[in-house]
């Protein structure tokens, strides 16, 4: 076993953590779907999608501890001797038992897809709710409604609606997902800072690690297409 036959089967494992993570997402999605169609949170259905999300937590974790340990170890094998490298095995395997010993219960519930799923079921769940409400109580009228609503979800880059929207977990602003990090991968090419481009935003440096998908505010997005075909 070489060093970069090693470090090869790593950026296989982390293409998997990055499938991982869009599962996660795609189980948020379908959990919107429901809470959609049955105006509740609590279903047998998102029971069921909860524990698929925190499965995929544990094997995401596990992913983790595995890079980890292969990083520590093969780090440590280059600053020993040449034959160190047939240990390299046996150190990474115990250090990884270790390192996932360690992970409990409420490591996988605080994994921010985890976090964001059950955030988002309880808004939709909540704004499910009110808008039921609102229709009862009286008629808005929709070309109003329908155009309050575009105003956010506007991406301040290309001045049109979004289609995916990245939620800057520091300062809480939305942008779109090609735009924002086409925009990121230029800044940082040429060495300089990315300033969240809301007005009158603070923040200075946006790093791409500060982004996550809103699957909350692209379902929002859907609904508000749907609704604005049906008015033309």
């Amino acid at each position: 076993m070489s060093i970069s036959s090693v470090q090869s089967t790593l950026s296989t494992l982390k293409s998997c953590q990055a499938d991982i993570g869009a599962c996660m997402d795609m189980v948020s999605d379908v959990a919107l779907g429901i809470v959609e169609a049955q105006g509740m949170d609590n279903s047998p259905a998102l029971k069921k999608l909860e524990e698929m999300i925190l499965e995929c937590s544990r094997l995401d974790r596990e992913i983790s501890c595995f890079v980890e340990s292969v990083d520590e170890k093969t780090a440590q094998v280059r600053r020993e001797p040449p034959e160190a490298m047939f240990h390299l095995r046996s150190s990474v395997k115990e250090r990884f038992t270790e390192l996932t010993a360690g992970v409990t219960d409420a490591d996988l519930q605080r994994h921010s897809k985890v976090v964001a799923f059950r955030d988002s079921v309880r808004k939709y769940a909540m704004q499910a709710g009110q808008t039921a409400a609102e229709n009862e109580e009286e008629e808005l009228d929709e070309d109003i409604a329908v155009t309050q609503s575009q105003t956010n979800f506007i991406c301040p880059l290309t001045q049109v609606e979004m289609v995916n929207p990245l939620k800057n977990k520091k300062c809480g602003h939305h942008y779109d997902q090609e735009a924002v990090l086409e925009m990121i991968k230029a800044k940082h090419k040429n060495k300089k800072k990315f300033r969240c481009p809301k007005v009158g935003c603070g923040n200075a440096d946006v790093q791409r690690s500060d982004l996550e998908l809103d699957l909350l505010m692209k379902r929002m997005i859907q609904n508000h297409k749907r609704q604005w075909k049906n008015l033309i």
